[in-house]
Parts: structure tokens; sequence; C-alpha cells
């Protein structure tokens, strides 16, 4: 029987009834323990935002490449192509990116840096914003979804993401260069760091996740829909109970075309602590107690992007 990541309707949970919340998030534990990933559908991100950012993403990428360069400011703006490595892997990526973060406030506990924006696309920023703002509601909505499972009041994760470092990354895959190194592919086998991570569904195949028996699964699903995965920093916190998989993506087989794709990795705040949950304890922690700030100035290192 050919396995598929299970398809979950987010308006199950945003206006079902007591029981029709209570099997999403049944659900959505289930398909976080099993696979690791989930296909979101319904969602509350407009359709026509996400192909608004998709044409951006393209006009931006499309840009000379000193023009992008001038853009590069550490972990906001831009990221040239073959930077970034997956975690204990020396080869780069085939991969440029552009990140936006939470904007920086006078009331934030923590300083972020200030959002990098392109001088050659004026839509670029409300359109991303907007979309950063849609992402960041829905990663918000799974988690209290989630938190009764975990033995957490519904509103456990609330404070912590709600003005967390959550970063919203436009990613580029060029066509594969006639001499790229052959041991480089787009997106090299890794887990994220996060809590959870929502994908706008990719222009472009290629995604996929390492299974419970050792084979690689394709990840596909409508563009007007999200994927969902659970990261390192949700797996520290509840001692594996929602393991993090191990995901990657692969150069085409077919056309050697450009493939555009849009995570949402969502952090909480630099100070929360990724303490083993008491709930799920169990027989024993499998992981020290950590700041969510530590563990990623720690894996940003480990993958390049940080010194």
């Amino acid at each position: 029987m050919t396995r598929h990541v299970p398809e979950l309707s987010l308006k199950a949970f945003t206006h079902g009834d007591a029981a029709q919340r209570a099997r999403f998030s049944d659900a959505l534990m289930a398909g976080l323990q099993d696979y690791g990933f989930v296909i979101l559908k319904d969602h509350n991100v407009p359709v026509e935002l996400l192909n608004r950012a998709y044409g951006l993403a393209e006009q931006v990428f499309a840009l000379p490449e000193a023009e992008k360069r001038r853009h590069a400011k550490g972990l906001r703006g831009y990221t040239p192509f073959g930077v970034e490595h997956a975690k204990d892997n020396p080869h780069a990526d085939l991969k440029e990116f552009w990140q936006i973060g939470r904007e920086p406030r006078p009331d934030l506990a923590e300083e972020l840096p200030p959002n990098v924006w392109p001088d050659g696309a004026p839509e670029f920023k409300a359109t991303f914003s907007a979309l950063f703002a849609g992402l960041d509601e829905t990663g918000a909505l799974l988690l209290r979804a989630l938190a009764p499972r975990l033995g957490l009041d519904e509103g456990y994760f609330d404070p912590l993401v709600a003005d967390g470092t959550s970063i919203l990354r436009v990613l580029h895959y060029p066509p594969i260069p006639g001499d790229a190194d052959p041991e480089c592919v787009r997106s090299a086998a890794h887990e994220d760091i996060n809590f959870i991570t929502i994908l706008v569904a990719a222009k472009g195949a290629g995604l996929q996740l390492l299974d419970r028996d050792g084979t690689w699964l394709p990840v596909e699903t409508a563009q007007s829909n999200l994927i969902v995965d659970s990261g390192d920093m949700l797996q520290r916190l509840t001692n594996g109970v929602i393991p993090s998989t191990t995901h990657r993506v692969v150069n085409p087989e077919g056309p050697n075309v450009s493939r555009y794709s849009m995570p949402f990795f969502m952090h909480p705040t630099s100070a929360t602590s990724l303490e083993v949950l008491p709930s799920c304890v169990g027989e024993g922690a499998k992981y020290p107690p950590i700041t969510a700030g530590a563990f990623l100035d720690e894996r940003l290192k480990a993958i390049g992007l940080a010194k």
C-alpha cells in the first residue's frame, strides 16, 4: 500500500464544533508522529496572495547578481547561491534565498535585525509582510491544536511564538549549472531547526521526506495548499514524542528549470526554554535543557549561516 502524507482541513479546527476540533488535533498529532509532515487545505492564507508572492519571487531573483548581493545583510535580506549547506554536510546546497522576519518593535523583549527589502520590486514588502502575518497566524493555530495532546493548555504556545524569531524564507533553486559538483543537490537531507515549518507548496517537484522504513517519499500537493512539518525544537521540547523528520529537495529528473519555494520557520522567543515538558519526560529526558536562542545559534553555525 502506497503511503501518502495525510491531508487535513484547517477549517475543521477554526470553524468546527468541539468534536471536529478534537479530531483535527488527533489527526495533526498522528500525522506528525507517523510522517513528520501533514498537508493543510482550507487554510487562512488567500491563494491570490500566494500567487502574487510567487510572481514577485521570480521578479526579484531575476535581478542582476550584483543588485541582489547589495541586499545581503546576514539573516535578513539576500543570501547568495551556494552559501548554505546541511548540518554535517560539506557540500553547498544549490539555492539562493531572501529572508524576512518579524519587524523590530520597541516593545519586543529582544532586538531583531531590520528587514531588507529589494529596491526593484515595490510590491515585495507589502506582499511578503502579509504572507508572513498569514503564516504566523496559521502556525499559532496549529500549535494550539497540538498543545492539549501534550498535556498543555491550548494557549500554552501563544506567548512563546507571538514575538518569536520566526523567519519566512523565499527560495530560488536555479537550473542546475553544468559544472555543478555531482555531490551537490538543491537541498541536502536535513531536519528543520524550529518548532514547526509551514511551507507554501512549491512551484516544482523535488521535496521528499525520509519515511520511517528508510525510503524517500515524495511530498506533493496542489499549489493552493500548505505543507507542515515538525522541527528539532519541538522534538527536544516533547522528548521525541513529536519527532523532526529528515527531508530533502532533489535535483530535477525532467526539465532543468527553476524551482521556487517559501517555507515559514516558526520559532519561539530566544529566551524560551526547550527543557523537556513534564508530560513528555517518560523514563527520562533525552535532551539537556537549552534555550531556543542558544540552540538556534548552534545550528546556524552548523549550516554556514553564522560564525
